[in-house]
């Protein structure tokens, strides 16, 4: 990483003063992720440069560094980004900012680790445009090595042909020293032991699988993804842990998201009323929020939750959830509360088998 520079920023919003303790009195431990140590939980940065589905304005910036201040000062290093995160003019913004931020935190950030998503556009068809697309994300990041390189999902499912290249680019970013972990994103088990198997004949290992994965997406397929990852020694990352929000507790079918959300909500959030009965429950035995359960629940399934965090008080809340486990009772709990459920979130439509 670049040394910090001495840079104070201003702001118009008043922020509560942190409580930090000290590492040692940490109430949590981190994880490995492949040669990486990081965070039981990340945060998810899509939101930021992406003015479609999360409103994003220019003027959220400030906050925005804030909310990565206040995830340093608070041990929590992992942050998930992707080369295509920010909408139209603002492709990019999302690891522009992390640079940014990165570059003028008041602090050591040696130890933050940048997972970023590479999008498997058409006219990437050969590795050493992979490569580049990397050189361009770390001039970006204004960082020397990225953390975890991801495919962003795979081709498999219509474009096979190029499926080879992605890999062959993971291999070379990797034997570059560009990145120190290679993962993937959106892929289903096929597909993922495939993957696996080619990069171990290339010498390099594969620490990451990034899944849609909560109460809300418990398919047959999510779980053998899973367990397939778990053979393997496999990290999964869990993207959308909250169900783009469904599993706050603060929709209803009469309070529902504006734009595109909204009409996925209006679809499903009818049909998952055990399952937000049985958080509330749980949330209000521990003195807990639904999110703070729902996130929890991810962690003990062995995952690393990445939840989008926009503001202070979202990241704030979301730290609420480590530092404590779900009992076994309460994930059965939940766990039959979901499969009586009867709307399921929509799976991703890049995710192959």
């Amino acid at each position: 990483m670049k040394p910090p520079t001495a840079v104070t920023t201003t702001t118009a919003l008043f922020t509560p003063p942190t409580i930090k303790l000290p590492r040692f009195f940490r109430p949590w431990r981190k994880v490995h992720l492949g040669p990486l140590t990081v965070s039981p939980m990340g945060f998810g940065t899509w939101a930021w440069g992406n003015q479609l589905l999360w409103g994003y304005q220019q003027s959220m910036d400030t906050e925005l560094q804030q909310v990565f201040n206040l995830a340093l000062d608070n041990d929590i290093n992992l942050f998930d980004t992707a080369d295509s995160y920010g909408t139209g003019k603002l492709n990019g913004q999302s690891e522009k900012l992390l640079g940014k931020f990165i570059n003028e935190f008041q602090g050591n950030t040696n130890d933050v680790v940048i997972a970023t998503k590479f999008a498997a556009y058409p006219w990437r068809v050969t590795p050493n445009q992979f490569v580049n697309a990397c050189k361009s994300s770390l001039d970006r990041l204004q960082i020397e090595r990225i953390g975890i390189a991801q495919l962003h999902w795979s081709t498999a499912n219509y474009a096979p042909l190029q499926e080879r290249a992605l890999w062959d680019g993971l291999v070379a970013m990797y034997e570059k020293g560009l990145v120190e972990a290679v993962g993937v994103s959106n892929y289903g088990p096929k597909q993922l032991l495939k993957i696996h198997d080619y990069l171990k004949e290339r010498g390099v290992p594969l620490s990451s699988a990034q899944v849609q994965f909560s109460l809300l997406s418990m398919s047959e397929e999510q779980m053998e993804m899973k367990s397939v990852c778990d053979s393997l020694g496999i990290r999964v990352i869990a993207y959308s842990p909250l169900g783009l929000g469904m599993l706050t507790g603060k929709y209803t079918p009469a309070k529902l998201p504006r734009g595109p959300r909204g009409l996925l909500f209006r679809q499903i959030i009818p049909g998952v009323e055990p399952l937000l009965i049985s958080l509330k429950e749980i949330a209000e035995k521990r003195g807990k929020s639904i999110p703070q359960v729902a996130i929890n629940w991810c962690i003990c399934k062995g995952t690393i939750p990445i939840p989008g965090v926009k503001s202070v008080k979202q990241a704030r809340a979301n730290l609420g959830a480590l530092g404590w486990k779900l009992g076994p009772s309460e994930l059965t709990q939940l766990e039959y509360a979901a499969r009586d459920s009867s709307a399921k979130m929509i799976q991703n439509v890049f995710q192959t088998r």
